[in-house]
C-alpha cells in the first residue's frame, strides 16, 4: 500500500458505491441474518460476507438460502427479510472517513455519483438518514436502473453518461470485488476499500487499493487534497474505551521492546467493527497514576498474523512496575497510517517508535492537548 502523492492519473469525476463503501451495511445485515437463521435451526456465522457483498440483493438472497440450506424459496425470504432490514435502516452508520470525503468533493465542486447494486429506493432511503448527503451527489443509479448489476459495468457506464463525463476520466470507489470488476470493465480508474479483512490479495486488478477512506488521497488522482493533516496526523472525531489491563501475546516487551497495554476486545466489538486498522493516539489515564500520552494499533498485526482484531495501546511512559488488573480509560483522537506489514521485525520495531514520535509532537497541539483533561481518563 503506497502513500506516495505521485500524480496517478487526471480524472475528474467520482462514482462510489454505497453499501461497504460509504456506509456499513454489512453490520445491520449480520445481526438481522444471526436472528433469523435461528428459527430454521442455523446459526449465521459470517462465512457467506465473502460471497455476498457486492452482490445485488436478489443474488445476495439466493445465496443465503441456498449456502444454508432454508427450507423456504428467494421470494418468501425476501418478504420476510426486507421489512427487518428497513426498519433497521436508521441504524446504519457511515463509515470512517465518509463524511469527509463526499463533503470535500461537494466543497470542491468535483461531480459525484452513487452507483449502487441496491434499488434506487433503496440507496434513497439509506441516505435519507445521513444529513446532506443526498445533496452531495450530482447523479445516484441504481442496478434497476439498468440492465444488469455489478460485476457488469452498466451502472458505472450509466452514471459517467448522466455526468456527461468519459468513463475513462472516472474514478471509482469500491469495497467489493464484483464493484472492483465492473469499474474496471466500464474502463474506469478504480481504488479499492475492501470491506472484508485479509482479502487485499483479491483486488489485483484495482488500480489503488487503501485500507479505508481515511487513506484516500484525492490529490493522486488530479482532485483537490485534503487540508487537514497537521504533522502527518489526521484530526478524528474522539471515541473512548476502557477497561481492565490484560496480559497479551507476550510479544510486546519480549519481541518488541515495547510494553504495551492490552485491553480485552470482548466488549468492543462494535468498536473494532465501526473502526479500521491502523495506528491511532490520544490520551490513556490510570486512575491511581494519572494521564499520559498514547499511541495505538488496531487491527491484525500482520507481521504476527493474529487471528482476530486486538487493541494494543502504548503508553508513552517509563513505569517502574506493571498494572495488570488496572482500570484503563483511552480516548482517541487523531489517526496516523493504515495497518502494513514488514519484512522483518527491525523495520517493524522502526515504524513503531516513528509513529511514537509522531503522536508525541502531536499530542502537545492544542488541538490534540485539549482532551487531556477530560473527565473520562480518571474515572476510578
Amino acid at each position: 500500500m503506497s502513500m506516495s502523492n505521485s500524480l496517478k492519473k487526471l480524472t475528474s469525476c467520482v462514482l462510489i458505491d454505497l453499501d461497504g463503501t460509504l456506509i456499513n451495511t454489512d453490520g445491520v445485515v449480520g445481526d438481522i441474518l444471526r436472528k433469523y437463521l435461528c428459527k430454521y435451526g442455523k446459526q449465521w456465522d459470517g462465512r457467506e460476507s465473502l460471497k455476498i457483498v457486492g452482490q445485488t440483493p436478489l443474488e445476495a438472497a439466493t445465496t443465503i438460502v441456498e449456502d444454508y440450506g432454508l427450507p423456504c424459496k428467494v421470494d418468501e425470504f425476501n418478504s420476510e427479510f426486507y421489512p427487518l432490514f428497513s426498519a433497521q435502516m436508521d441504524k446504519i452508520k457511515s463509515l470512517p472517513g465518509a463524511n469527509r470525503l463526499i463533503r470535500h468533493l461537494k466543497c470542491h465542486g468535483v461531480p459525484v455519483a452513487l452507483a449502487s447494486n441496491s434499488s434506487r429506493a433503496n440507496i434513497e432511503s439509506k441516505i435519507s438518514h445521513h444529513e446532506g448527503w443526498k445533496e452531495c451527489f450530482s447523479v445516484i443509479v441504481g442496478s434497476d436502473e439498468v440492465s444488469k448489476g455489478k460485476p457488469s459495468p452498466d451502472i458505472f457506464l450509466e452514471a459517467a453518461k448522466r455526468l456527461n463525463k468519459d468513463p475513462a476520466d472516472c474514478l471509482v470507489i469500491e469495497d467489493s470485488v464484483p464493484g472492483v470488476m465492473a469499474g474496471k470493465a466500464a474502463g474506469t480508474n478504480v481504488i479499492a476499500v475492501p470491506s472484508l479483512p485479509k482479502q487485499t490479495h483479491l483486488y489485483t486488478s484495482a488500480d489503488e487499493v487503501i485500507n479505508s477512506l481515511l487513506d484516500i488521497r484525492p490529490e493522486k488522482w488530479g482532485l483537490p487534497p485534503f487540508q487537514d493533516w497537521i504533522e502527518n496526523t489526521l484530526p478524528i472525531d474522539p471515541w473512548h474505551i476502557g477497561g481492565p489491563v490484560i496480559k497479551g501475546f507476550g510479544r510486546g516487551s519480549k519481541v518488541l521492546g515495547i510494553p504495551t497495554a492490552n485491553l480485552s476486545t470482548k466488549d468492543y466489538a462494535d468498536e473494532l467493527v465501526e473502526h479500521p486498522s491502523g495506528v491511532y493516539f490520544g490520551w490513556a489515564g490510570l486512575a491511581k497514576r494519572g494521564v499520559f500520552k498514547m499511541v495505538m494499533s488496531i487491527g491484525w498485526n500482520p507481521y504476527f498474523n493474529n487471528k482476530e482484531k486486538t487493541i494494543e495501546p502504548w503508553l508513552l511512559h517509563d513505569f517502574t512496575e506493571d498494572f495488570y488488573g488496572e482500570e484503563l480509560r483511552l480516548i482517541i483522537v487523531g489517526y496516523i497510517r493504515p495497518e502494513a506489514n514488514f519484512s522483518s521485525l527491525e523495520s517493524l520495531i522502526a515504524k513503531i517508535h516513528e509513529d511514537r514520535e509522531v503522536a508525541e509532537k502531536a499530542l502537545d497541539l492544542p488541538s490534540y492537548a485539549k482532551f487531556k483533561d477530560d473527565p473520562y481518563l480518571t474515572k476510578g
